[in-house]
């Protein structure tokens, strides 16, 4: 297949490059920058000069392609809102681009506020205050004839190179001097490597099949405080529990409980999960 990849530069986009290219796949790849198009080359794929909001250059690739796998998203949280418009924008373009045809496309969406006291499954549909449209963007397209499915990546999408939640809660951890945690800190997070999802990408598009939803889920949840004690031990920092608003605004995000199962997801694909855990990756990863 040849595929392209949006965000094929950013954390998760690049593992997925490889883990195409490395199977056989031809890829080509957005980038808006000099940089990261010598990044792609270097890996042997092809590039696309532009951004999301270049849509007649995002609709020209998504054509002349046999798959779309969108991994591009700007997360800056202070303008979230608005970025999830560019995002749905974009998916629409996309999948504007293959209707009529065969062909699959991939959207990203996430794991986090599926559910809340219980495990989320793939059935599960998004009904928390998060402004983002992956999902109903992506539901449009299939209702439109387009083969349009959803990746949900867990929120410790880990490995390498992250930059997270988990960084987030580290540098929380050396300004206040303690790696926290709320309550009894029992609220959970799923979590996966990001060479484990890069593998479910491909294994999704290569299906080519529209409208499931597929979770990247290796481990389904891991207790907050585990997560609070590795960050300790990383940092040589005392572990406690602390009121949500030490958190600020990552508050919601520090005390959600978010485990989350892929049951299914391994079953369709025949995905198994072979990556180092979070907290192997906190130890030997060098993310302190």
């Amino acid at each position: 297949m040849r595929v392209f990849v949006t965000g094929a530069t950013g954390f998760v986009g690049s593992a997925v490059v490889q883990e195409l290219i490395a199977h056989g796949h031809r890829v080509l790849g957005l980038s808006r920058s000099d940089a990261g198009a010598g990044q792609l080359e270097a890996a042997g794929a092809e590039v696309v000069r532009g951004t999301l909001d270049d849509h007649d250059v995002l609709a020209r690739a998504a054509a002349g392609c046999d798959g779309v796998i969108h991994t591009a998203f700007n997360h800056d949280f202070s303008k979230f809102a608005e970025n999830a418009r560019q995002d749905r924008r974009a998916i629409e373009v996309l999948g504007g681009a293959l209707e009529g045809t065969t062909k699959p496309i991939l959207v990203t969406s996430g794991t986090a506020m599926l559910a809340q006291g219980r495990v989320a499954t793939e059935a599960d549909r998004p009904s928390g205050p998060s402004p983002r449209m992956s999902e109903s963007g992506a539901d449009d397209l299939v209702a439109k004839g387009v083969r349009a499915s959803v990746v949900r990546l867990a929120p410790t999408t880990h490995g390498a190179g992250d930059h997270g939640f988990v960084p987030m809660l580290i540098a929380l951890a050396r300004e206040k001097g303690v790696a926290a945690y709320i309550g009894e800190g029992n609220n959970r997070w799923s979590a996966v490597h990001r060479s484990d999802a890069a593998r479910l990408y491909r294994l999704a598009i290569e299906r080519g099949a529209g409208g499931e939803r597929y979770h990247a889920v290796a481990e389904e949840g891991v207790l907050f405080k585990d997560i609070a004690a590795a960050i300790g031990k990383g940092l040589s920092l005392p572990v406690e529990s602390r009121p949500s608003e030490h958190f600020g605004w990552f508050a919601m995000f520090a005390g959600m409980d978010a485990a989350t199962s892929a049951a299914w997801t391994r079953e369709a694909l025949g995905w198994t999960p072979i990556g180092p855990s979070l907290a192997e990756d906190l130890e030997n990863a060098g993310y302190f």
